[in-house]
Order: structure tokens, then C-alpha cells, then sequence
């Protein structure tokens, strides 16, 4: 007996308790809420097994799907048997598919941890880490050494793409930075001096500041985030296209193959801007002091010229190819060890700014005390 006819969905009683459902024509866009109420309501009766057939069927879309979706669903709900077996092949496998797949969001272990545990849990992972580290940098002192010796699969074109990538790209947003910190620090300055009548020493101040330390401090933390982000983006992505274990299949080596030319790209262009951002930093102190404070042209630059200090400047470049390595290393690392999915290239590029900044600043203290100590 057929007990509902909608949009090409058929449903008939099969003796006392099974029902049949018919597909047949086409099922394109349909409403299926009104053969499922039908299908509801049959179920609430004696039935112990449901079943589908097509037949002639032609042209179907999602709606079809998810009707047996929904009945299988409740049949599983009853405890009903269920049959598909005489639908089409991929029906079935579409049907298999949409139960496969766990709908529920995971979540991470919720198990309270006592402190012990807790730290002994970060000890290990501490460990793991530092040993991963320890021979990413091994594995980077080796690749330097074949390519002193002249045995390195480095590519010269691999080099000259990182060079300009992160040289001449980068000069504009490391001039105008520059230039806007130079002239907060010399407006800074000035508030002070101008109470002593000593404003004239704000060339002084900008020269020395930008020189020893704010030139190459401001470049590193540009560069982290512009081309060290890029890094662990760029390898990362490769990770996740599966490119590196294809890398690994050729023999090749990743290390030759894509940390030293970035490495020794940024390691060549770092220094040259942390130049150019003193000079623009010092032509930001002189807008304040001219403009501002109506400090005559010459004599300001006559100041700057004498408080500049060869080993200041040096000192600065030396913080620059510190930087470089860090901002370099920070951002391959994290892209050669990143996940493989969107959300791990994510984490990558967030954890290589991160880490390339605290250990600029830690080596920046370090240099300092060196320095304070050795009276630089």
C-alpha cells in the first residue's frame, strides 16, 4: 500500500513491518520535510526494517542525500534495520561518508594535572624542543661548510630571489620607520633638554641612540616581521604541499636547499639598512631639531657629526648580523617543523616573529653587558 507520494519520494508499506522507499525521477531541490513527517509517523508502528529502491531514477542533488541521511538516523535512533543495498554506488558511498565523518568538535585532554606533573611535562617537551634545535643548528653549521667548500646544492638563483626579497623590497618601510623613530627620539629628547637649555645636544642624542642600538633594533624587528614571517610562511606552506618529503625523496638536502640562501640573503641586506636606517633616523632628528626648535641647519649636523663614534657605528652593525642569523634561523625553523594543515602555517609564522624578537632583545642585553664590560 503507498502511503506518501513526495517530490519523487515514494514510501509503501511492505507487509506488516518493513516500509519501502521508492526514489524514482528526478530529486532536485525538493522539500523532503513532508515524506520524512510521512515516514515519521509510519515508524511510530510496528516496522522493523526500512529499505530503499530506486527506480528510474535520473537526476538527483543533496536533498535526496540528505533524506537518507535523516531516516537512517532515525532508524538507528529506534534500533530499525536499515538497507541501502539497492541504490545506486555512490549513494552508498556518500551515505557511508557523511557517517563517517565525526561532526563533533575534539577537545584536548581535560585531565587535571597535578604541579609535579605539570612541570615534569614540560620539562620533557623543554628537552624535545632543545634537541630538535640543537640539531637544526648543527645540520645549519654543516650546511655552511659545504658551501665553503664548494660542495652545497645552493642555487645562486634561490640567493639572489632572497636577496632581493628581503634588500631593496624592504628599504622603503625601513626608511619611513627610521625616519618617524628618529624623530620621536629627538622630540623626546628635547622635552628634557629644553628645561637645562641644552636642546642644541638633541643631535647628540639621535646620532648616538640611532647608531649603537635603535638603528639595528628597529631593522630586526621590521625585518621579523616582514621577511622572517615570510620565511616560516613560505616553507611551511611547502610542508604542507608535501614539497619538503619530495625534497627528501630526490636527496636533497633542505638545509642547502632553502635556509642557506636566506640566511646568507638576509645576513648581506641587514647590515646595509641598518645604515640607511641611522642616516634616516638622523635626518628624522634633524626635521625636529630645525623645524621644531629652530636649531640652525649647520649647526645641528656640525653636533651629529661630532658625537658619531666609529665604534658606536660598529657596534650597531655587529647587532644587525646577529639579527640577521636570529630572524633568518626563527623563521626556517618553524616553517621546516610546522604542521600539516592552514592552521599549523598560522603558528608557524606567529611563532617565528615571537621568537625572532625575544631573542633579539636577549642577545641585544648580552651584547651590551659584553660591551659595557669591555668598554666599547
Amino acid at each position: 500500500m503507498q502511503t506518501g507520494v513526495q517530490n519523487g519520494i515514494n514510501i509503501e508499506q511492505d507487509g506488516k513491518n518493513k516500509l519501502r522507499v521508492i526514489v524514482s525521477g528526478d530529486v532536485l531541490c525538493q522539500n523532503i520535510e513532508a515524506p520524512f513527517e510521512v515516514l515519521q509517523s509510519l515508524l511510530k508502528s510496528d516496522i522493523k526494517e526500512v529499505y530503499f529502491t530506486a527506480e528510474k531514477l535520473k537526476e538527483w542533488d543533496s536533498s535526496l542525500l540528505l533524506f537518507i541521511y535523516d531516516t537512517q538516523r532515525l532508524c538507528q535512533e529506534r534500533k530499525i534495520a536499515f538497507n541501502i543495498k539497492e541504490l545506486p554506488q555512490n549513494l552508498q558511498d556518500l551515505t557511508a561518508l557523511a557517517f563517517a565523518v565525526d561532526r563533533k568538535p575534539t577537545h584536548g585532554n581535560n585531565e587535571e594535572l597535578s604541579i609535579v606533573e605539570k612541570v615534569g611535562k614540560q620539562t620533557i617537551e623543554l628537552k624535545r624542543k632543545s634537541v630538535n634545535v640543537l640539531n637544526f643548528m648543527g645540520s645549519v653549521f654543516s650546511g655552511i661548510g659545504r658551501c665553503l667548500t664548494f660542495s652545497s646544492i645552493m642555487r645562486k638563483t634561490d640567493f639572489y630571489a632572497a636577496l632581493e626579497d628581503c634588500g631593496p623590497r624592504a628599504v622603503g618601510i625601513v626608511c619611513l620607520i627610521s625616519f618617524l623613530i628618529g624623530l620621536i627620539l629627538a622630540f623626546v629628547g628635547a622635552v628634557q633638554l629644553q628645561t637645562f637649555g641644552a636642546q642644541i645636544y638633541v643631535a647628540s642624542l639621535v646620532t648616538i641612540g640611532m647608531c649603537r642600538i635603535m638603528g639595528a633594533i628597529m631593522v630586526g624587528v621590521i625585518m621579523s616581521g616582514r621577511t622572517g614571517s615570510s620565511y616560516a610562511a613560505t616553507i611551511g606552506t611547502m610542508q604542507v604541499n608535501e614539497e619538503l618529503d619530495a625534497l627528501q625523496t630526490m636527496g636533497l638536502s633542505r638545509i642547502d636547499f632553502l635556509v642557506l640562501p636566506r640566511l646568507f640573503a638576509l645576513m648581506i641586506a641587514m647590515p646595509i639598512l641598518t645604515m640607511i636606517s641611522d642616516f634616516l633616523g638622523m635626518v628624522g632628528g634633524a626635521f625636529v631639531g630645525v623645524f621644531l626648535m629652530d636649531i640652525p641647519y649647520q649647526e645641528y649636523w656640525n653636533y651629529a657629526f661630532k658625537a658619531f663614534r666609529l665604534n658606536n657605528f660598529l657596534v650597531g652593525l655587529f647587532h644587525s648580523f646577529c639579527f640577521a642569523i636570529i630572524i633568518s634561523l626563527c623563521g626556517c625553523y618553524s616553517g621546516l617543523k610546522c604542521e600539516k594543515n592552514a592552521d599549523g602555517v598560522g603558528k608557524a609564522t606567529t611563532k617565528s616573529v615571537v621568537c625572532a624578537i625575544v631573542w633579539m632583545i636577549v642577545v641585544t642585553g648580552i651584547i651590551t653587558v659584553i660591551c659595557q664590560e669591555l668598554g666599547i
